[in-house]
């Protein structure tokens, strides 16, 4: 197998990894894959096939070779390199800063991992007196696997079925019984739309203050 074929393979087992982004852009409302997230699912997978990713760096390029162990083929990914002017560090963490997000983005080249598009998500020219549109579910399918997903998306078609039969008792408790993360909890709530959700407030404001009427 020749080497382009070995990179290929691997690509297509990374896709069916389930793996889970870490790394949160709060202001853009997206979430996106760490080194962390891929490299250690990407270097097992190369190890099985028979291949070796070779980082290096030189003041101008940073490159990322990927090397056929078995067959001695190679593949070069390159990338022009940034700088970086991190406030309260060192020369040389400001360095290691510009290398780790250059890690990330050949790694990212090489294996075709989609991300979000970052020109997409910078800030938007604002008109004076204008405020942030960005909400804080924006971006909350995109930290769960693809599993987490397909349930999310179920279990928020129930809710909002359940909403729209005119019954928003039921709405609320489909809602108030679900267990998860926080990330998974706000991505079903991001699916409703929001008459659903005010109608699930309003249940849940009756809920809390029956046992104090009954008390009373």
């Amino acid at each position: 197998m020749s080497v382009h074929k070995k990179l290929m393979e691997a690509r297509l087992r990374l896709q069916q990894a389930e793996l889970k982004k870490s790394g949160h852009n709060k202001f853009a409302g997206y979430f996106y894959f760490e080194l962390g997230d891929f490299l250690p699912t990407t270097q097992e997978i190369f190890h099985s096939l028979g291949l070796c990713g070779v980082v290096s760096f030189t003041a101008d390029v940073a490159s990322l070779t990927v090397v056929d162990t078995d067959g001695g083929g190679e593949i070069l990914f390159t990338s022009p390199m940034g700088s970086a002017s991190l406030k309260g560090c060192h020369e040389v963490q400001n360095i290691g800063a510009v290398e780790t997000y250059q890690r990330r983005y050949l790694w990212g080249t090489a294996m075709e991992i989609v991300e979000h598009d970052a020109l997409d998500s910078s800030e938007p020219v604002k008109e004076p007196g204008t405020a942030n549109k960005s909400k804080p579910t924006d971006g909350a399918m995109e930290s769960l696997t693809s599993k987490e997903r397909q349930q999310v998306r179920k279990i928020a078609d129930a809710i909002q079925q359940a909403y729209v039969s005119d019954d928003a008792w039921k709405a609320y408790e489909e809602w108030d019984t679900i267990e998860g993360s926080v990330e998974f909890k706000t991505a079903i709530w991001s699916l409703l739309d929001s008459k659903c959700r005010a109608a699930i407030k309003q249940m849940k404001e009756q809920a809390q203050s029956a046992p104090a009427e009954e008390s009373a």
